[in-house]
């Protein structure tokens, strides 16, 4: 259900998958059926999952849930997510630029932000659990499914940049079912908020581009995935200074760069425990982990479960 893996697609493939850079569409939907265990892997979009038939045990950063039809499953850009199916289970994903939302952020608060920037903030602040499972009921579900096919026809069609005034109407009658079951943390929206520490004038109504320094960053830590990197050799392959890296980084990717480190360490972990019959501590030391105790702890804070947990289940269904 992370959108990846083996499955039968009920409504065709989108193309490409929606993944925040230039020229992807901001919203995208497609239907699938899953009949084999997925994951855990992480995009770097926004996504909504809505289950329409089935069931299966999903992890992520909350552990490990039970999800069926009646569920909704919202994950933050750069989230880990895995999933083992019951019986197969059909579920229609709604990828979403971050930017894209952020400006929905922008708009909905403007009369107390100063600029998107304060809206990243804001968004960042309201919205801490990276992943959440949303019980609506079978009922609410039933009422979105024309809503949600609609968007899976116009995205495999090709339509969501003719038919973008339409995509969006489609996507705000499922957000105001759906937003009053994700759960954000208090935050008090008073007119001192205007006052930031970077304000802008006039007002910015702009993203920058995702810079080059951020890219080469995410690239040399894929490539070197093992490396005992720290702040200062990254900011020193990029000449800048620590705290300059960490927030052109931070604000490309919505992560540090050490914890992106972690979930790509976690994702590939995995990979080599589900592929391989690498030994537990010898696959940790492969993806830079030397710590078996250390290594098993950020697995499961990204992941939901052990390593030997996950291996069993990953036998288990072989």
């Amino acid at each position: 259900m992370t959108g990846g893996g083996t499955c039968e697609s009920s409504a065709g493939y989108v193309g490409h998958e929606l993944n925040g850079s230039g020229g992807s569409a901001p919203i995208s939907a497609k239907t699938q059926t899953f009949h084999r265990p997925v994951g855990p892997i992480a995009y770097d979009c926004v996504k909504v999952i809505i289950v329409r038939d089935g069931s299966a045990i999903l992890f992520s950063e909350f552990g490990q849930r039970l999800v069926k039809l009646g569920d909704v499953v919202l994950l933050c850009a750069n989230t880990l997510c895995g999933s083992e199916p019951e019986c197969p289970i059909t579920a229609t994903t709604v990828y979403m630029d971050t930017d894209y939302l952020i400006d929905q952020v922008f708009w909905q608060h403007v009369g107390l932000l100063c600029d998107r920037l304060d809206a990243r903030e804001l968004a960042s602040a309201m919205y801490v659990e990276p992943a959440q499972v949303l019980r609506l009921g079978e009922q609410r579900v039933g009422l979105v499914m024309p809503w949600l096919d609609e968007l899976v026809r116009l995205t495999v069609d090709g339509d969501q940049y003719r038919r973008f005034n339409r995509v969006q109407a489609l996507w705000f009658s499922l957000a105001d079912v759906i937003a009053p079951f994700v759960k954000v943390s208090p935050v008090r929206l008073t007119p001192s908020q205007r006052e930031r520490i970077r304000p802008t004038l006039p007002r910015h109504r702009q993203f920058n581009p995702l810079r080059t320094e951020a890219r080469k960053i995410a690239d040399l830590l894929r490539s070197e995935l093992a490396r005992r990197w720290t702040l200062d050799d990254l900011a020193g392959e990029i000449h800048l200074s620590v705290s300059q890296m960490t927030r052109v980084f931070t604000d490309a990717f919505g992560k540090t760069p050490l914890a992106y480190l972690t979930i790509i360490r976690a994702e590939e972990l995995a990979r080599l425990l589900r592929d391989t019959d690498l030994p537990i501590e010898a696959a940790m030391r492969q993806v830079g982990w030397h710590s078996r105790g250390h290594g098993s702890q950020l697995f499961r804070q990204y992941v939901g479960i052990t390593p030997i947990e996950y291996r069993r289940l990953s036998a288990a269904t072989a």
